[in-house]
């Protein structure tokens, strides 16, 4: 089971991806913003607003990282992992806010007010230049997070970064990859713009931007509501449970099995089984209680219910049957 399902604990390397992307964001920021008062541009303005809704959502990464790896305790017995996914839902809304919002409007005024400014143009591309390759030092660090993980579960990479329960390297992944391709958008907005001599170029690429972001948003805020909803994870990771579980020797049949995500790479199972033998009524508990430790020394495993099947269900329940 341990090679299938999630094994390190939450936080760790996702932390480091998350102050990488930090650190990237508030450097591009500040130059974004600088070259949008220096020479107007709308979609260096577009630009500058997105990179601080970035720098803003790491902060909330962070909160998120941190409470999210608390563990259960009296008041929290499954801990403090939903937490997690709080955070990053007010991230991906603050993107979505502060980012998509704020490029399209700025995008929109520009048309109507019909602006022809940014006419120095070397400061726009020498900024973009720099945060491309600070943003594509961030996206790398996920990447790599994000490869190593996949490989590790034997999952394709797109769809371990969309689906994976780490809310954090999801988002920062998603955010780096908006914001290469808003810089090229960008870009081009400036090149047409320079070429032309019309600033309509310029704020189409705002309003590109913003649209980007807005999508952008909104796929990680459906992710996010989904794992607090309660997600019951791959079938991948359902099967290794119950590979797992058919593996203890007391267990001669697994009837039903409910996973549900607590938290990033956190679960919570709930299995209904057939045991070997007559075991007497005492001692059923004790058996129960037993197999229930041995999974959660996973450490992905939260917490763990075992119960006895009931007689009356007949096979038409069976997940497994040891043979």
């Amino acid at each position: 089971m341990k090679s299938s399902t999630p094994s390190d604990a939450p936080g760790g390397e996702s932390l480091r991806t998350v102050v990488v992307a930090f650190c990237a964001n508030l450097g591009v920021a500040v130059a974004k913003s600088v070259a949008a008062v220096v020479t107007g541009s709308a979609s260096m303005v577009a630009e500058a607003a997105h990179s601080w809704a970035d720098t803003g959502n790491e902060i909330f990464l962070l909160v998120a990282n941190k409470r999210g790896s608390r563990g259960p305790d009296r008041r929290r017995p499954l801990g403090y992992g939903r937490e997690a996914y709080v955070w990053s839902l007010l991230a991906a809304i603050g993107l979505f806010v502060a980012g998509s919002a704020v490029s399209v409007w700025h995008g929109i005024t520009s048309l109507l007010g019909g602006e022809s400014s940014a006419e120095n143009y070397t400061i726009n591309y020498v900024v973009l230049a720099v945060a491309f390759v600070l943003e594509g030092i961030s996206f790398l660090q996920s990447v790599k997070q994000i490869r190593g993980e996949a490989n590790a579960y034997e999952t394709d990479f797109l769809d371990y970064a969309l689906e994976t329960s780490d809310p954090t390297l999801r988002a920062v992944f998603a955010e780096d990859a908006a914001a290469l391709i808003g810089l090229v958008i960008a870009a081009a907005g400036i090149g047409l713009h320079q070429l032309t001599g019309s600033a309509v170029w310029d704020a189409l690429g705002s309003i590109a931007v913003g649209v980007l972001l807005g999508v952008v948003a909104i796929v990680l805020i459906d992710r996010n509501r989904r794992f607090l909803t309660g997600e019951p994870g791959p079938g991948a990771l359902w099967d290794a449970v119950v590979s797992g579980i058919e593996k203890f020797p007391e267990v001669a049949s697994v009837r039903f099995v409910r996973i549900e995500f607590v938290g990033p790479k956190q679960i919570f199972v709930v299995a209904s089984v057939d045991l070997v033998g007559d075991a007497v009524e005492s001692s059923i508990a004790h058996v129960l209680r037993r197999l229930e430790s041995r999974l959660e020394s996973n450490v992905a495993v939260v917490d763990a219910v075992f119960t006895v099947s009931d007689p009356d269900e007949g096979d038409t329940g069976t997940v497994s049957h040891r043979t």
